[in-house]
């Protein structure tokens, strides 16, 4: 009887050790990704929690089983987030908030992906990268069209940063996502005039330029 006992203490030892090891592997991964300093107490707070529900509701001993996902995985185009990350920057404070969000939709909840990045402008509200990204993650969040929400967001960016091609490249795009091509034609011929000559990423704006253009040259035509 004092063995049966043993087990489930065991094994529920085990669990915390497990649990101990996943927080120091996070702990080191998100120091070697360079996560910023203002966002420790935000994910230290999220193992804790962790931590607690294990407490609360861990059963080492129950049997595993498959489990099926909530949600149908949004698809993220790496490529896009590489301009993105091109155009704004990636390891940054307010960008942090942005790579929260890819996670969300790529697990299927746009609904949470588009909190991450409104957690982000109640400390960033100046974020012309945020507001960007805002403009695209409500765009995917309400059925891929740009609602009157993904419009106002990509607007606040480009009176933010009026220069700056990114919020007219990633209006364009939403558009060329929602099937509008001559509405997408116009931010992004703008993102091309506001990108110079030299930047990294000017030609991958006038390569998507000229393919719509040449797209909606046949759709005339026809």
């Amino acid at each position: 009887m004092a063995g049966a006992r043993l087990v489930p203490s065991a094994a529920r030892l085990m669990g915390w050790v497990a649990l101990a090891l996943v927080g120091a592997v996070a702990a080191g991964l998100l120091r070697l990704i360079g996560l910023p300093r203002g966002l420790w107490a935000f994910v230290g707070a999220a193992l804790m929690l962790g931590a607690a529900a294990y407490a609360l509701q861990g059963e080492p001993l129950l049997p595993g089983h498959a489990v099926k996902a909530d949600a149908d995985p949004i698809q993220v185009d790496p490529a896009m987030l590489a301009l993105r990350d091109d155009m704004v920057g990636r390891f940054r404070a307010d960008t942090a908030y942005l790579i929260a969000s890819d996670a969300m939709l790529r697990s299927g909840d746009s609904g949470n992906a588009v909190k991450a990045v409104i957690g982000g402008l109640h400390h960033y509200p100046s974020s012309m990268a945020l507001w960007t990204g805002l403009g695209t993650v409500l765009a995917t969040h309400d059925g891929g069209r740009v609602s009157p929400a993904a419009l106002f967001a990509f607007s606040r960016a480009m009176r933010l940063a009026p220069e700056h091609p990114a919020p007219f490249f990633f209006a364009g795009l939403a558009y060329v996502r929602a099937g509008e091509f001559a509405k997408a034609r116009r931010y992004w011929a703008r993102a091309l005039a506001v990108t110079p000559a030299g930047v990294s990423y000017h030609g991958a704006i006038a390569e998507r330029v000229a393919l719509l253009d040449r797209f909606l040259a046949v759709e005339a035509a026809q």
